[in-house]
């Protein structure tokens, strides 16, 4: 799947997102082989049927589960199943439903309210959540009424929560009666990173829902809606309908899917991206001037180098995102990706390093 023939690898280098790599050759396989034939629409299919056999031994516990083409839908038709238009969703300030959905999540839920949280790790503890929660006016007719929780697993900083600070944030929405999320638009490189079961890191820390991501990890344009409970997936047939989101040829994304847990694929994918960032991290932390601006825990690295540095890098083609100023240090972000190529990694620290003699 992966190169380390250097020749192949041209300069300059491209760290934008996992969003700018190809589709995996094995998930482009399953939609070509998937074009075969005619097959029932609307999901009424076998492929659709394997995934959600599939996802129910993954996550050892029935599920209910919908395919859904991007991850902006699969968030915000999420909480729209846990949220009325009255209500309001917990969520760190710069999680994607926040910052990168255009409003979407207000859309679908007919108007709730987010309420921000966290620090600039990226995460929010189950005890500012229940501070919050503590001074919401619950049953106050003049305000919005607390409904749902959600988390980014991984966080949008690249960190990571833990099993037990999922666990406590689980308690908290259980205590004051939420519906629990999950974005999980890169939940395989979280998982590998924590090393527990899919199970550990969802249903049974509390999570009534997950956006279960794959677009970034290797399919062309796949996510599912992964419920843990009957009943509030019991209305998404018609969420999903209404939002536009219901798919004819619902087998291409259902194809997607089947490949991309086959053989762990996903967990493979995951692996490999988040062990070149871990890599391409610790080189750059040790040029002059470099400083980790937070854990390097899945595939994101967000790090500090100096401006002059990432002039030359930015002059010399190099792509990435600046994030923020970090005193004399720029931070920018670095997205390692399924598909990205070892030398691609070498190439850019040695771009680095020249730059910073």
């Amino acid at each position: 799947m992966q190169s380390n023939n250097a020749s192949k690898q041209a300069a300059p280098t491209d760290f934008r997102s996992d969003n700018v790599t190809g589709v995996a050759p094995q998930i482009m396989d399953a939609i070509v082989a998937a074009n075969a034939g005619t097959v029932s629409s609307y999901g009424d299919d076998e492929t659709t049927a394997l995934v959600q056999s599939r996802l129910a031994e993954i996550f050892e516990t029935d599920v209910w589960m919908f395919p859904i083409a991007t991850g902006t839908a699969a968030n915000s038709l999420s909480l729209a199943a846990l949220t009325p238009s009255h209500g309001s969703v917990y969520c760190h300030y710069e999680a994607h439903i926040e910052v990168d959905e255009c409003g979407a999540p207000e859309f679908y839920t007919g108007g709730a309210k987010l309420v921000l949280l966290g620090d600039a790790d990226g995460k929010f503890t189950a005890a500012e959540l229940e501070g919050k929660l503590a001074s919401a006016h619950i049953g106050f007719q003049h305000a919005v009424q607390p409904a749902a929780v959600s988390v980014t697993q991984a966080a949008e900083l690249g960190t990571i929560y833990s099993v037990d600070e999922l666990k406590a944030i689980g308690d908290v929405a259980d205590k004051y009666n939420l519906g629990y999320h999950m974005d999980g638009a890169r939940f395989a490189n979280a998982l590998v990173s924590l090393g527990c079961t899919p199970a550990e890191m969802s249903w049974k820390a509390g999570v009534d829902v997950l956006s279960f991501g794959a677009t970034k990890n290797g399919a062309m344009a796949a996510e599912a809606v992964v419920f843990f409970k009957e009943e509030l997936a019991e209305n998404f047939l018609y969420r999903r309908k209404r939002g536009g989101h219901l798919f004819s040829k619902m087998r291409f994304l259902s194809a997607q899917l089947e490949a991309y847990l086959a053989d762990d694929l996903w967990l493979n994918n995951a692996r490999y991206s988040n062990g070149l960032a871990t890599r391409l991290a610790t080189a750059l932390e040790n040029l002059p001037g470099g400083k980790l601006f937070a854990p390097v825990q899945a595939n994101e690295i967000f790090i500090g180098l100096p401006a002059s540095v990432i002039e030359a890098m930015e002059a010399a083609g190099h792509l990435f995102y600046r994030w923020t100023n970090d005193g004399d240090n720029v931070v920018i972000r670095l997205v390692t990706g399924f598909s990205t190529d070892e030398s691609m990694v070498d190439t850019f620290i040695e771009a680095a390093t020249k730059f910073s003699k």
